[in-house]
């Protein structure tokens, strides 16, 4: 039996010029959270990540800079998908508002109705969510560890896929929802793969955060 670690990225910097750079809180939570596996052992045998900034420096950060790239582990361009949405605010706004718009948004792309707005359509995003996820899981083969270093939307995606493969469209897209809301930045979720194919075994692990490291945007 083997094991897939899917790791969301350290805090990003919101409101800023450049969202994909980790914050300072982020670089933090990068370090805890290779330390913290470290501890725990065992070691990776394989190290993947998406083609983002957040990515790579988050893996970075953990100690793991020679981690495979695969653009398939992507976010999806939430910015894009909020500004599709007609409540999208036309200035700065707090985390509050932004959670807000955010969750009314998503609601509206996984709906499937307006795929013409979007650069990505929401089952687009599935489906190369789904693909980089089976390429991890055919490397996690009895005794190896394979890390993925992704986003709450791609995780939120692949656990609701795990939790209820029989879902129709719209539970689907509610369990991603719920998911996706509650993950924290540089949490672990657990996949084992064995000869039945991957299973959930833990989701959103974060023992190695405490007080102001603990974030989730």
């Amino acid at each position: 039996m083997g094991v897939l670690l899917l790791v969301r990225h350290g805090q990003a910097s919101f409101g800023s010029a450049d969202y994909d750079v980790l914050s300072e809180t982020g670089w933090e939570q990068g370090r805890l959270l290779g330390a913290w596996l470290r501890e725990r052992g065992p070691s990776p045998t394989a190290v993947v990540r998406g083609g983002m900034r957040r990515h790579r420096e988050t893996a970075e950060a953990a100690g793991w800079p020679e981690a495979a790239v695969d653009p398939g582990w992507d976010e999806f361009d939430h910015l894009s998908v909020v500004r599709a949405h007609p409540e999208a605010p036309g200035g700065d706004v707090d985390r509050r508002e932004f959670q807000r718009v955010f969750e009314l948004a998503t609601a509206r792309w996984t709906a499937g109705l307006h795929d013409d707005e979007y650069a990505e359509s929401w089952s687009a995003f599935r489906d190369r969510s789904t693909a980089s996820f089976d390429a991890a899981c055919a490397q996690a083969g009895p005794g190896r560890v394979v890390v993925a270093v992704t986003s709450g939307g791609v995780i939120a995606a692949l656990c609701a896929a795990l939790v209820d493969p029989q879902a129709d469209a719209a539970s689907y897209a509610r369990l991603w929802s719920r998911f996706n809301t509650v993950l924290v930045n540089s949490s672990v979720t657990r996949v084992v793969v064995g000869s039945t194919g991957p299973r959930l075994l833990t989701f959103n692990e974060h023992p190695h955060l405490e007080g102001g490291a603990l974030t989730y945007r």
